[in-house]
């Protein structure tokens, strides 16, 4: 009996270890890719994008289209580049993809403009535009040297957040209410506000409710991977239970129309969504 207890922990041990080992060297991937931005024009855009991926909130060229407090980081983990938390490793090769959402096939750059009205609860910034341009150039840049894996199904990444196989009616907001105080009001307070170094997670100053996150079943798969974030450990039922809390409560409410520029100013929207369609379709 010693021997398989010995053995079950050796198991556990290299288990864990190898986990931990995958998240290092997809560290040292993305960094080493990271290094390798080149000199000119493209690479000006790239470290463009990145800074626009960390400070959407204050840089001068995003901040007219962000509705919120929320910065891209804020959900994409180290930029995009932590591998289990919405990462952007590997995100371009999917693309063009299937959005059910939409029900069209979609681009990287509506991917991230569509994201400005639903995450940042702003405006979509129009197609072409220094911001979009920017923010698909350094995300398609941490794909470098990966396969085309175009997504006939949904516009998801290799490392997209697993979804969680829950049963949403055993949600629990009271279980919620406690694990919050517990867990998350230390950087996200007691009223969801947040401060000036976390986001707000409900209210008129976090993500509308037609974002991904708005949806009980994807916070709490993304809570699972991401949070806290120094110690992320929650267990399935946690995630649901703290997921049912934090959309318990009023955040802005999504209409299309309010969202999208003037026509002069968008480029192009090519959803075939009517408005009507979009608006109910959360």
């Amino acid at each position: 009996m010693q021997r398989n207890l010995l053995l079950a922990i050796c198991g556990l041990i290299v288990a864990f270890g190898g986990m931990s080992w995958v998240g290092q060297a997809e560290d040292q991937k993305s960094s080493s890719i990271l290094r390798s931005i080149p000199e000119g024009p493209l690479g000006d855009a790239i470290r463009l994008g990145r800074d626009l991926v960390e400070n959407t909130t204050s840089h001068r060229l995003s901040q007219p289209f962000v509705g919120n407090a929320l910065n891209c980081t804020s959900c994409h983990l180290k930029n995009g580049t932590d591998p289990q938390a919405a990462s952007f490793l590997g995100v371009a090769t999917a693309y063009p993809a299937w959005s059910p959402r939409e029900k069209t096939v979609i681009t990287l750059e509506d991917r991230i403009l569509n994201c400005f009205m639903r995450s940042c609860n702003g405006i979509r910034p129009p197609l072409g535009s220094e911001v979009s341009v920017s923010i698909s150039a350094y995300i398609t840049w941490l794909s470098t040297d990966q396969p085309i894996r175009m997504n006939p199904e949904r516009p998801a990444g290799p490392h997209a957040v697993p979804q969680l196989k829950v049963d949403i009616t055993q949600a629990n907001r009271q279980r919620g209410e406690g694990l919050y105080s517990v867990r998350c009001a230390s950087c996200h307070a007691k009223n969801g506000q947040g401060d000036k170094e976390n986001p707000p997670v409900w209210g008129a100053r976090s993500f509308n409710d037609g974002a991904g996150l708005a949806n009980v079943v994807q916070l709490a798969s993304w809570l699972k991977v991401a949070m806290p974030l120094d110690e992320t450990d929650l267990t399935e039922q946690e995630a649901l239970d703290l997921a049912a809390f934090v959309n318990s409560h009023e955040r802005p409410k999504f209409q299309l129309s309010e969202h999208l520029p003037p026509k002069e100013q968008l480029g192009t929207f090519n959803s075939e969504l009517k408005m009507e369609e979009a608006d109910a379709g959360r």
